[in-house]
């Protein structure tokens, strides 16, 4: 559900968008200079991009809007005429309209995580039959591609690392190869599955992860990840930090969102205690 369905279907559409795209531009990091833009800064254009704004704004509801009424009542607001709906009919038309676009949005998120499971489960019991794949009491897979002979880390300290997530589709939805620099982050404040499989791992290994999903987000799957998605990770073991040393040193980079555990995953923890 989009934040302009949220505040306002019709109302104030132009100016919500607008001020958004505005803002967002002042609080991104600056980039490199570019050649000022050759297109004409006038009132067709800055329609266009308004009308670019809210369209995309629109598109998770378009089959359930009629874009002539729409345009009909943006119109009639502008101007200060009357609308076919009054204000009070209006709020309850949005709130009937969210209830039904929350149960939706359960129901595809059911839906999902019942498929990703049920994928999911089929794939690891293929895979730890797999040469060189083992298993842990957890559920966790992990196959040594390089066995290091470093120290292996506990579960207080910092550890740094270089890894690749994908999906069991093969889709990549994080890597700090991509970010040009490791990873340094604390072993307790990540997913379950890689707390467990970099505690394997003596520095200078290379694994990769096979995580069910209840080692990973179970069903509060970030939107690149999904439900209840079965996860792998290719890790490189770095160096390990003690625990209560700072976990990002200058020029190092963050964990990436996919590392990090939810609160809810935090709370599973503290509830075991």
């Amino acid at each position: 559900m989009t934040r302009f369905v949220q505040k306002t279907l019709v109302a104030a559409l132009a100016a919500s968008f607008a001020i958004g795209a505005i803002a967002q531009d002042k609080d991104a990091p600056k980039a490199e200079a570019k050649p000022a833009p050759t297109v004409k800064v006038d009132k067709h254009s800055i329609s266009t991009m308004v009308g670019m704004d809210v369209g995309r704004g629109l598109t998770q509801i378009k089959d359930d809007i009629d874009i002539k009424v729409v345009e009909q009542a943006l119109e009639a607001t502008l101007k200060g005429e009357k609308t076919s709906l009054t204000q009070e009919e209006a709020l309850q038309v949005r709130q009937e309209f969210m209830k039904t676009l929350q149960a939706k949005r359960v129901a595809e998120q059911k839906a999902a995580a019942d498929k990703n499971k049920k994928e999911g489960e089929a794939f690891l019991a293929a895979n730890k039959s797999k040469p060189g794949v083992k298993t842990t009491a957890s559920g966790l897979q992990y196959m040594v591609e390089k066995e290091g002979t470093g120290a292996k880390p506990k579960a207080t300290d910092t550890v740094k690392v270089n890894y690749l997530g994908t999906k069991i589709d093969g889709t990549k939805f994080d890597s700090s190869y991509d970010r040009g620099q490791p990873a340094t982050f604390p072993l307790n404040g990540v997913i379950k599955g890689w707390s467990e499989g970099l505690q394997l791992m003596p520095v200078g290994s290379k694994y990769k992860l096979f995580v069910p999903a209840d080692l990973a987000y179970g069903e509060n799957g970030p939107g690149q990840i999904g439900p209840n998605a079965t996860l792998i990770f290719e890790v490189e073991l770095l160096d390990i930090e003690k625990g209560g040393e700072k976990a990002e040193k200058a020029g190092e980079a963050k964990p990436g969102a996919a590392m990090k555990a939810k609160p809810a995953d935090k709370a599973a923890k503290t509830d075991k205690k």
